[in-house]
């Protein structure tokens, strides 16, 4: 399929589509469904047969990838003004968030494939500190691209942002001299938190900085650090039209969503340990959280409840098992309360 990134559109009469994420937690990795080795998601045109949106993306990603579907829930509507049908109308797609547990998934069609979500967006792995290619290519391409503004406001509101979406404080981005070769030191320690949540602000960033390959000005005219030839695979493996930045607001709006609302429950197997649920919810993270908090928090919110058997464990002692209780009405799974981050 030799399309570009940004471009790409096989022109049709219609004007709407529906685009899937499907997120499955397997072996503690969270995994999205793509379609066309891992290019595209799910999607496909509304038909007049549709009764609504729900029944064509449901109909969509089951003729595409014959994994049926549970929850569900409308993520956001789109429109890609670089894809126009033969009218000349610009496209309209309405995406959806989907969950599948372990146990749901099906076998698939040939050209559905589950990938890692890590493997688009490498910078949201947090689960080993923080990757490498932040601070050795990233920022220093992002303070380029601040440097590139017209005037001295837009030069400092850019590394507001820079600072406000990676984790930096004003003090490490003062120091117009950084370059990828200049050694963090103590400046680390002078980091902003880092906010789980913001993949759709970072990812946004590097597309309107020319960082990723699916950006139109793609790679960047300012460019003075030399990259490496396989920077595009560092960056995260693009996607045809904007699906990676479905994924993107898909990731946001989890992150989100797990601090005030059980969706993990939704990605879980009917009984689990308490160390594969911290697992799944790393996974979903991109962060280590603190074993003996988590579980406070766990019993402090009544949300789970023993099942009186254990597990087959292989090694050490057999871990008790637990289900999520059914009987109670929920309103959260982290009321009023944030992940216990490891320090």
């Amino acid at each position: 399929m030799t399309l570009s990134y940004s471009h790409a559109h096989q022109q049709g009469s219609g004007t709407t589509e529906v685009v899937a994420v499907l997120v499955a937690i397997t072996d503690h990795i969270a995994r999205v469904l793509t379609v066309d080795q891992g290019k595209l998601l799910p999607n496909g045109p509304l038909m007049p047969l549709h009764r609504s949106l729900q029944a064509g993306v449901r109909q969509w990603v089951e003729e595409q990838t014959q994994q049926p579907l549970g929850y569900l829930e409308q993520l956001y509507t789109f429109v890609d003004t670089n894809r126009r049908n033969v009218d000349g109308h610009a496209l309209v797609y309405v995406s959806y968030l989907g969950l599948v547990q372990e146990t749901q998934m099906q076998a698939l069609q040939s050209q559905a494939l589950w990938r890692n979500w890590y493997d688009y967006f490498p910078w949201e792995n947090h689960l080993d500190g923080m990757p490498s290619i932040i601070m050795d290519f990233i920022i220093p391409m992002l303070l380029e691209w601040a440097s590139s503004a017209e005037d001295s406001v837009a030069r400092q509101r850019r590394r507001q942002r820079i600072g406000l979406c990676w984790g930096l404080s004003e003090g490490f981005l003062a120091d117009s001299e950084f370059i990828k070769t200049e050694p963090v030191g103590d400046k680390a320690d002078e980091s902003r938190e880092w906010i789980a949540e913001h993949v759709l602000l970072r990812y946004e960033m590097l597309y309107e900085a020319g960082l990723v390959p699916e950006a139109p000005n793609y790679p960047p005219n300012y460019q003075t650090v030399e990259l490496p030839s396989d920077w595009s695979q560092r960056i995260g493996i693009p996607m045809y039209y904007d699906h990676r930045r479905v994924i993107a607001t898909a990731i946001s709006r989890l992150r989100a969503k797990i601090e005030y609302r059980p969706l993990i429950f939704g990605l879980m197997p009917d009984v689990f340990t308490l160390s594969q649920l911290q697992q799944s919810v790393e996974a979903l993270s991109g962060i280590r959280l603190h074993k003996q908090n988590f579980r406070r928090l766990l019993e402090s919110q009544n949300l789970v409840m023993e099942t009186g058997e254990s597990s087959s464990a292989q090694r050490g002692r057999p871990a008790k098992l637990y289900r999520f209780r059914h009987d109670i009405e929920l309103q959260s799974l982290l009321m009023d309360s944030k992940l216990p981050k490891r320090k």
